[in-house]
């Protein structure tokens, strides 16, 4: 059930923390809603919006400044074109790497709300994550051999490092006819030969007999079509012979 107003999130979110022993008050020094305990005097600072955007994360890291733990609270809208469709798992990394705490209100017509919270204030970001990202990214740059894509392009098909490899085997073998993932693999150093073969995942590539492939005719045409690639790759490595 999609909310009108983002002051409906006030009441359910003051109940969660009342229930944790926070004395919650609204609009204190332009802060949604503050909550404090009253033994501890921890203090958290709530900014709310019906969904999440840039006005809401700089609100929140203003709020930064004033000290205690902010969290940014939006509703978790369960229709097909609500706030569900926003990439709450990657919110959720951002509001980590700030610092800042992010909750989700959910509204039922039949039932109380559900209050879900996706990170903590000073939650530490998925490292681990982020080192296999960097780590592949790392690894499409090295392994890709020139510049073939215009960045900010979208609706186009990409130059991929995968897709290089199997322009390559494709010249391997329109170059050297039939051949077996072994012999492919000393003429153009792609190592996973064997599993472009296999997988042919642009469909260029026939198996001719066990161990053994061939060039489609779409195979022929990706050639045509990228030969400034296997120029490049030729000048940049050198070709080696059979």
């Amino acid at each position: 059930m999609a909310i009108t107003h983002e002051t409906e999130l006030y009441k359910p979110i003051k109940s969660y923390f009342e229930r944790q022993g926070y004395e919650v008050k609204g609009e204190i020094m332009h802060c949604d809603l503050v909550a404090i305990h009253p033994q501890t005097e921890e203090t958290i600072l709530v900014e709310m919006k019906k969904t999440f955007n840039l006005a809401l994360l700089l609100q929140g890291v203003e709020r930064l400044r004033l000290g205690g733990n902010v969290i940014l609270a939006v509703e978790r809208n369960r229709k097909k074109g609500g706030s569900h469709n926003q990439r709450f798992g990657d919110l959720a990394e951002l509001c980590r790497m700030l610092g800042i705490g992010l909750m989700t209100v959910t509204f039922f017509k039949t039932k109380e709300p559900l209050l879900e919270m996706l990170c903590e204030p000073g939650d530490p970001p998925v490292r681990e994550q982020r080192r296999t990202r960097q780590a592949k990214l790392l690894t499409e740059f090295r392994e890709r051999t020139g510049d073939y894509n215009i960045g900010g392009s979208t609706g186009r098909k990409l130059m991929t490092a995968y897709k290089e490899k199997a322009i390559r085997v494709a010249w391997a073998i329109r170059e050297h006819g039939h051949l077996s993932p072994s012999a492919i693999k000393k003429l153009t150093d792609v190592t996973n030969t064997g599993q472009i073969v296999r997988d042919d995942y642009y469909k260029w590539f026939t198996r001719i007999e066990r161990g053994l492939y061939g060039l489609k005719p779409e195979g022929i045409a990706a050639l045509a079509a990228h030969e400034e690639i296997v120029e490049a790759w030729r000048k940049k490595q050198g070709a080696k012979q059979p």
